[in-house]
């Protein structure tokens, strides 16, 4: 086991990617903190006990990263709960219906995507650098993202 690096926070953490993350991080040395929307909230719990089963410490924060409430809420959460945090991988992510030809993509569906892509992500970024800050030991704040993030489909 390493020795603790420190707390990390991974949006999107239930499944995919994020999941990956999360458990690599605890495998650095990282306690981890993870999040995901409520429809997810079972997948959270799995991946919290088996960051612990690591020799780690987690905790599961169910938020919508789109709502800006929910992000305050969440990233004070956090802080509170690990005594602050030093990583946030703002990784929660969306993607439109695959093969529908873009002239047919409904301009709810577009919004779902940019609320979650670029406003989540913008928000927890917000978020986590004014935690950073006010806890004064500076940190990482990175954004991840799918080849859907380089390459439309």
């Amino acid at each position: 086991m390493s020795p603790r690096k420190g707390v990390a926070l991974v949006t999107g953490a239930a499944q995919g990617i994020g999941r990956c993350i999360a458990l690599r991080l605890a495998d650095d040395g990282f306690d981890v903190a993870v999040n995901d929307v409520g429809a997810n909230s079972d997948k959270l719990e799995t991946l919290v006990e088996e960051i612990r089963v690591k020799g780690r410490a987690g905790s599961q924060h169910v938020a919508d990263v789109s709502q800006e409430e929910d992000v305050k809420a969440m990233l004070e959460q956090v802080a509170e709960r690990h005594a602050g945090f030093d990583v946030m991988v703002a990784n929660a992510g969306v993607t439109g219906r695959p093969g529908v030809p873009f002239t047919e993509i409904p301009g709810e569906e577009w919004d779902r995507v940019m609320s979650t892509n670029a406003r989540g992500t913008f928000l927890c970024y917000k978020y986590a650098g004014a935690q950073m800050i006010k806890h004064g030991r500076g940190g990482r704040i990175i954004g991840a993202s799918s080849i859907a993030g380089k390459q439309g489909n």
